[in-house]
C-alpha cells in the first residue's frame, strides 16, 4: 500500500513571520496524523525558520526548486547542500510555472533529479499538460516526454526513491480541475510509463501525486481513486484549516 504524501507548495507567498505562524499552524493541526506524510515548501526566505518550527513534528520540510550545481556564480540560486543543512527532505522539480516562466527544460528537471538524489534528498518531480496540449491530442506524448526526461540515467534504485506530482497546467490556480475520472486515467497512464522504463515493481511502488485546484471539496473523491496517491497543494496549502481538511480526507481514504 502507497503513503500518500500531501505536500504544500506555497509559492511566492507569506513573509518570514507569516510562515512561521502558518507552519506552527499546520504542526498543531496535524499533531494527531498517523498515516499519511505531511509536506510543506515555504519560500527560500522562510525556509530555514519553517524548520525550526517543524522540528520533531510529523511534517517535512520541502523547497520550491534548487540549481544542479555545488556551488558557483549563479546569482539568485541556491544549491542542495544548503537545502540540506536546515533539514529540507524533499525537493519540488520541474513545476509548471518553472517550465513556463524560468525556461525549465527536460535536460534541467533531469540534471536537477540527479544532483538531489546525490545528496539523499527526495524530489518532487512535476509533470503536466496544457489545455491546448490535451485538446490536441498530445497528452500522452508530452507526459511521457516529461517522464523519461526526468528519469534520464536515473537508476531504478534511485527513481524508487521519487515523487511524481501530475499537475495539468490547466487547473494549476485557475479553479477548474480534472474530474475524478480525468486524473485517474491520467496518472494510470504515468504509472505504465514508469513501469516502461523500470518495471512494473518501481512503478507499483512510485507515489503519484494529483496537483492542480486540490480543495477540500474535492480532495476526497481524487483521492479514493486508485492512482492517486497524495497532492501538491497551492492555494489550499496557504491556510491550516483547508490544508488539514485534505490531509485529513487521505487519513480516512487509507
Amino acid at each position: 500500500m502507497r503513503q500518500y504524501i500531501i505536500a504544500g507548495n506555497w509559492k511566492m507567498n507569506k513573509t518570514v513571520s507569516e510562515s512561521v505562524a502558518l507552519a506552527e499552524g499546520i504542526v498543531e493541526a496535524t499533531k494527531d496524523i498517523k498515516k499519511t506524510e505531511v509536506v510543506i515548501a515555504p519560500t527560500y526566505l522562510a525556509a530555514a525558520k519553517v524548520a525550526d518550527v517543524i522540528k520533531g513534528s510529523n511534517v517535512k520540510l520541502a523547497v520550491q526548486d534548487v540549481h544542479w550545481k555545488d556551488q558557483g556564480a549563479f546569482t539568485g540560486k541556491v544549491s542542495v547542500d544548503m537545502v540540506k543543512e536546515i533539514g529540507a527532505e524533499y525537493i519540488i522539480i520541474g513545476h509548471s510555472e518553472q517550465r513556463q516562466y524560468f525556461h525549465e527544460t527536460e535536460e534541467t528537471v533531469n540534471l536537477k533529479v540527479k544532483k538531489t538524489l546525490e545528496a539523499g534528498l527526495k524530489p518532487i518531480i512535476c509533470i503536466g499538460e496544457t489545455l491546448d496540449e490535451r485538446n490536441g491530442g498530445k497528452l500522452e506524448t508530452v507526459l511521457s516526454t516529461q517522464v523519461k526526461g526526468a528519469f534520464q540515467d536515473v537508476s531504478a534504485e534511485d527513481a524508487a526513491k521519487c515523487v511524481l506530482a501530475y499537475e495539468p497546467v490547466w487547473a494549476i490556480g485557475t479553479g477548474v480541475v480534472a474530474t475524478d475520472e480525468q486524473a485517474e486515467d491520467t496518472q494510470k497512464y504515468v504509472r505504465s510509463v514508469v513501469a516502461e522504463i523500470y518495471g512494473e515493481a518501481i512503478a507499483n511502488g512510485m507515489r503519484i501525486q494529483y496537483g492542480g485546484s486540490m480543495k477540500p471539496d474535492n480532495a476526497q473523491g481524487l483521492l479514493a481513486q486508485a492512482n492517486i496517491d497524495g497532492g501538491l497543494i497551492g492555494g489550499a496549502a496557504l491556510k491550516p484549516d483547508t490544508f488539514f481538511a485534505i490531509i485529513k480526507a487521505a487519513e480516512e481514504a487509507l
